[in-house]
């Protein structure tokens, strides 16, 4: 799943359409809410396809703050935080295999983790030859969600060249 970003009367090319998959989209429109909240929060439901956008007004306004947060290193600043709250983030009991490290549910059996071999390092570690958990590999518990998120200053800059060109937009 993706969010799809159209231009709702584009100047140019870049201002057409931005897309994101929704592992880059979260972390990029909390960032966007973070430089520029008042901006943002005229979004009345960015992290859906409902159609909710700015008009050409608003995103240019948006992509000249963006374009500034960039500059300053508010940006990076903010993208280095994301990234150290992921490394500091525990780990927590995995609910696939309710922290057994075997999924054997429905899903578990078909897809055969409930009797797979596992690695020699993680079987070491855990005590057991086989079972395993496609979410966990067969430790039990793994890391937060939020971890699977990726943000990257760059993201940041190449949706306000979007915004500069797009005559507002549309999440679709």
């Amino acid at each position: 799943m993706g969010m799809d970003v159209y231009g709702k009367a584009p100047e140019n090319e870049a201002g057409e359409y931005f897309r994101r998959n929704v592992w880059g989209w979260r972390p990029l429109w909390t960032c966007v809410e973070h430089c520029a909240e008042e901006i943002a929060s005229r979004v009345e439901s960015p992290h859906t396809n409902d159609g909710t956008g700015l008009d050409a007004d608003d995103s240019k306004e948006l992509a000249k703050v963006l374009l500034e947060k960039v500059k300053d290193g508010t940006v990076l600043k903010w993208v280095e935080g994301f990234e150290q709250e992921k490394k500091d983030s525990p780990m927590e009991a995995c609910a696939w295999c309710d922290a057994t490290g075997i999924r054997t549910d429905q899903i578990g059996i078909e897809g055969g983790w409930h009797d797979m071999k596992l690695d020699d390092d993680i079987a070491k570690a855990v005590g057991r030859e086989f079972g395993s958990c496609n979410a966990c590999r067969g430790w039990g518990e793994q890391r937060n969600f939020m971890c699977s998120y990726g943000m990257e200053v760059e993201c940041v800059s190449e949706f306000a060249e979007f915004l500069e060109h797009s005559g507002g937009f549309e999440i679709c």
